[in-house]
């Protein structure tokens, strides 16, 4: 994380990266984070597993497995999906050759023949880099016929103190769309976190949904174990997308995606271990090793700051100053001098990189341990580039004694606006 983090309305907004969440007459925006990162078919065996019903499926890494797999499916049609982190799949295209990554067949050996040309072969969408990333997975599953499709989430809302339910009727496009062109097909139902989610709350959303006769009463009870999976495995948010029904009377989440709570990964450590960072820049898994989030970026200012609502601000002041950013890497709370160090190995590693940015405000962190891990750093990396340091907060008299005392060319700064001039101005002079 990635992200990663990912909207309705009444007036409600999930969105995929980061959710702007509005109640009544207030707007809250949640700050936005690398989520942690599950394959498809991984947030489908989490919704097996507590009981929400799933299309059945197989995964397999060889053309072989991928054929024993739709062999044992025995079902009327199959359908074949490479699994990446990335959307639009189904308009992608292979350096094999194959176009789309999202097939069906009711042949198991054509899904023999597709996999060949998928498993090992880099597939390229809208939301990959330019050279695809490789497939080393593909989901093999039971097709099913869709004959109504509705909308159904489950997210954290601050604004409302707790969780709360968002559907529609009008499912399997953008939630975004339908809350802009029909806001009446918007429902939310807020959830006592104390007291759970109640029959009758189910049951009205299952009815908003379109869901009829028994249909209805099924949906309610998919709406509560979707609910109950929320809870135990520590979710900000549970979408489904389309959440359908089926021609044989049979209520299915087709399509999820899952956000967690972070800080819950001491509890939910199972979970956790399944992270994907296979298609993360290797730089963001470097950072993660430390503790330390990084997001490359396309300028040549590196920010280095603590907290992602200072690395965006910093990054905006940079930018109002003439500057562009290179990245922002958040050291959070907590931090240790070592990390500091790790920080400035990274930010110089990149060749992108013309001068660095140093904006640390001092609550939890101790200004005196950045501005010593800076001159350890400064001194063993041999710094090259110009370096403009920023601090205020806790310990910010001790920092800048030792940032004076070291002898290195560090150059001050007094606030935000006068460190991101100086920042622009240093790289101005090369």
């Amino acid at each position: 994380v990635s992200s990663c983090m990912a909207l309705a309305c009444i007036l409600y907004f999930l969105l995929r990266e980061k959710s702007m969440i509005y109640c009544g007459l207030s707007a809250v925006q949640l700050t936005p984070r690398r989520w942690l990162n599950l394959q498809e078919y991984q947030s489908k065996k989490l919704m097996a597993d507590h009981g929400v019903t799933v299309q059945r499926f197989f995964v397999a890494d060889s053309a072989n497995d991928a054929l024993e797999a739709a062999r044992r499916l025995k079902a009327k049609e199959i359908v074949l999906k490479a699994q990446i982190l990335a959307g639009g799949r189904g308009k992608g295209i292979f350096n094999s050759g194959l176009k789309g990554g999202v097939h069906l067949t009711k042949d198991p050996k054509i899904v023999e023949q597709l996999a060949k040309q998928m498993i090992g072969y880099n597939l390229s969408t809208k939301q990959t880099p330019k050279d695809g990333v490789t497939v080393k997975k593909v989901m093999v599953a039971e097709a099913l016929n869709i004959s109504r499709e509705t909308y159904f989430a489950i997210l954290m809302d601050r604004a409302c103190n707790g969780p709360v339910m968002v559907g529609s009727p009008q499912g399997g496009v953008d939630i975004e769309e339908v809350a802009v062109t029909s806001p009446e097909l918007i429902f939310k139902e807020e959830i006592d976190i104390f007291e759970g989610i109640k029959d009758h709350q189910a049951l009205r959303m299952a009815e908003n949904l379109g869901f009829r006769g028994p249909l209805q009463q099924q949906a309610a009870d998919q709406i509560k174990k979707l609910y109950n999976l929320f809870l135990k495995i520590d979710a900000t948010q549970v979408e489904v997308n389309p959440f359908g029904e089926t021609p044989e009377g049979q209520v299915v989440c087709f399509d999820a995606k899952i956000n967690f709570d972070d800080n819950a990964e001491f509890r939910q450590k199972e979970i956790f271990a399944m992270d994907d960072k296979s298609e993360n820049e290797p730089i963001e898994n470097e950072a993660a090793k430390y503790d330390l989030k990084y997001i490359g970026l396309d300028g040549n200012i590196a920010c280095f700051v603590n907290g992602a609502g200072l690395a965006m601000a910093t990054c905006d002041i940079i930018s109002l100053n003439g500057g562009k950013p290179a990245n922002f890497l958040d050291l959070g709370g907590g931090v240790k001098e070592t990390q500091v160090y790790q920080a400035f190995k990274l930010l110089t590693a990149d060749p992108k990189v013309e001068a660095i940015l140093v904006n640390i405000f001092g609550g939890i962190v101790n200004c005196a341990i950045i501005a010593n891990g800076i001159t350890k750093a400064c001194r063993e990396l041999e710094l090259k580039v110009p370096l403009v340091v920023r601090l205020e907060g806790t310990n910010v008299h001790e920092a800048q004694r030792i940032l004076n005392e070291s002898g290195l060319p560090i150059t001050s700064a007094s606030d935000l606006e006068d460190a991101a001039k100086k920042a622009v101005a240093s790289v101005a002079k090369k």
